[in-house]
Order: C-alpha cells, then structure tokens, then sequence
C-alpha cells in the first residue's frame, strides 16, 4: 500500500479551498452555521431542561439513627471547650512590652 505524495499534496489543496469557497457563499454559510447551532442548542435544551423535568427523583425513605451516647459525648466535649475558651478570656496575661524587674532571691545565711 503506497501512499501517493502527490495525492496528498492535491488533498492539502482541496482543503485549502474551503474557506474561499465559504467566503464565496457567505450568505449561505451564515445560514448553515446559524441553522447548526440552533440544532445543537435544541438538542442541548431538550436534553438538560425538557427531559429533566420529566424524570422524578427517587426518594429514600430512611429514619436517621441518632446514637445518644455518641452524641452526649460529643456535647460534653464541646461543653469543656466553651469553658475553656470563655475561662481564657478572664485570664490576665502580662505585657511583653514592659520591662519586668526581678529582685534577686535573699539567700538565707
């Protein structure tokens, strides 16, 4: 099987035609890709609006089981965690900015 490069060549020529003959049939052309995209936008529509609308979701019907065990621990460490962010808000804490003065300690002698 042997490929013809001057095939080929007339081939890459062909195609490069199209847009001369495009731009020739102007008019044409902007019916053709306007009536294109009005059927792909169609089919588009049809399918995500029209169809979705149609198909009812299924609904499952099951009842949540709340484990109150789970649950009361889970309360009770959230609880500690208020306490502590509320009991750092009272604390004092002292400023780094101010030069502190450390007496030296007596020895007892």
């Amino acid at each position: 099987m042997k490929i013809e490069i001057k095939e080929f060549l007339n081939r890459g020529k062909s195609l490069a035609k199209i847009p001369r003959i495009l731009v020739k049939r102007l008019f044409l052309s902007c019916l053709l890709f306007f009536l294109f995209s009005l059927a792909l936008g169609g089919i588009l529509f049809y399918k995500y609006v029209f169809l979705a609308q149609k198909v009812k979701p299924e609904v499952f019907q099951r009842e949540s089981l709340l484990k109150e065990d789970i649950y009361k621990e889970v309360l009770k460490i959230w609880q500690e965690h208020e306490r502590k962010f509320n009991e750092a808000d009272s604390k004092e804490y002292p400023d780094p900015f101010i030069k502190q003065v450390v007496l030296p300690e007596e020895s007892p002698e």
